[in-house]
């Protein structure tokens, strides 16, 4: 039987190349090779400041810090999202408030933002699925209006653009996830993108005990409380040897959606949120919303093809708990949507594997 990966990150000899160097220099904290990373994701993510830190969580918890948010604040967030979004805005301190997505690209609804503010709202994080754009036009808007910030939770959108700018360029800060299901990986890590220079340098405070600059700290008054999030030397090797292969990952993962939007078209029992991978749009995971869902990850799993079911929805987890009948999109599309294979090794004639046994667990059903 054909095996069908979900997602395997990929590895190549140039990040073991790169890693080599750094345990050959002796130095595998962070570092010159830190320094390179950030300065290279600058240019490609077209900002003036990025800082590497520990994960995506650690991005939007410091992008939280910086801005004085914490206990007695509230934050926006979708209902539909990974919990790492809400459980950062928990480490901060501050009240998570659910809001509904759009029912259609399943990302943050802009009505459902209104409907949540009160006095006591600091902030918005718009998360952008699968490297779709939320509605960042309508967000910030109701954001400069209500007095605002705006933090982008970009894990999934790294290199991905909407409205023209890359993701991550219309908040304060754009959180972005290394993790090794994504674009590019290093093993854990991610990096917060502004172009305030005032937040860069708090950030880079925050992200190292408090300390102004690389030092032992030992030897001077230390300004402000910090943590220890730094990424090292050895992870940004990882990552500066995905980077060579950036533009061919890309094209990959574009041309994996443009299959499946071919082949499943016709099918009724399936919908495509959809990217406009013409105008920018990386579909990091092609999702879907599938009629009987939970039976054809069965139906695709005994035909060798893995697949992954959305998160259930935040408001049902134990430590977000909220009435449900305030989330009728997020609860809806929760039941239904699938994130399809993706793997960088799959061929055109993998993806059309898949889309056939989709077909013919449907119609097997007619």
């Amino acid at each position: 039987m054909k095996k069908i990966s979900w997602w395997e990150p990929m590895i190549g000899e140039s990040e073991r190349a790169l890693v080599n160097d750094v345990l050959a220099s002796n130095f595998i904290n962070d570092g010159k090779v830190t320094t390179d990373f950030e300065n290279r994701l600058a240019d490609l993510l077209e900002c003036r400041h990025v800082v590497a830190v520990t994960s995506g969580t650690a991005a939007l918890f410091m992008s939280l810090a910086v801005l004085n948010i914490g206990p007695g604040d509230e934050v926006i967030v979708p209902d539909a999202t990974f919990i790492a979004t809400v459980n950062a805005v928990a480490m901060s301190g501050a009240t998570p408030v659910l809001a509904d997505i759009d029912p259609v690209r399943l990302t943050l609804s802009p009505e459902s933002v209104s409907a949540a503010i009160t006095p006591k709202t600091k902030a918005v994080i718009p998360v952008h699925v699968s490297g779709r754009a939320a509605d960042m036009e309508k967000i910030t808007k109701i954001a400069e209006a209500h007095g605002l910030h705006v933090i982008e939770d970009a894990a999934e959108a790294f290199m991905s653009k909407g409205g023209g700018r890359y993701l991550g360029a219309f908040g304060v800060t754009g959180c972005f996830s290394f993790s090794p299901l994504k674009l590019i990986t290093t093993g854990q890590g991610g990096v917060v993108t502004t172009n305030d220079e005032a937040v860069m340098n708090r950030l880079r405070q925050i992200k190292d005990q408090g300390r102004l600059g690389r030092s032992t700290g030992v030897d001077y008054v230390i300004p402000s409380i910090g943590y220890n999030f730094k990424l090292t030397n050895l992870q940004a090797a990882v990552g500066m040897g995905q980077l060579e292969t950036l533009d061919w990952r890309m094209a990959r993962l574009r041309g994996h959606y443009r299959v499946y939007e071919r082949e499943l078209d016709g099918i009724e029992e399936i919908t495509l949120p959809g990217f406009d991978v013409e105008n920018g749009e990386v579909p990091l995971w092609t999702d879907v919303l599938a009629e009987r869902r939970d039976e054809l990850e069965a139906y695709l799993r005994d035909n060798g093809i893995d697949s992954r079911r959305f998160w259930i929805p935040i408001h049902t987890q134990p430590s977000y708990r909220a009435d449900g009948a305030n989330f009728p999109n997020c609860t809806q599309a929760m039941n239904k949507a699938l994130w399809l294979p993706a793997d960088f090794d799959l061929t055109e004639e993998d993806v059309k594997y898949v889309c056939d046994t989709i077909r013919e667990y449907y119609t097997k059903l007619a």
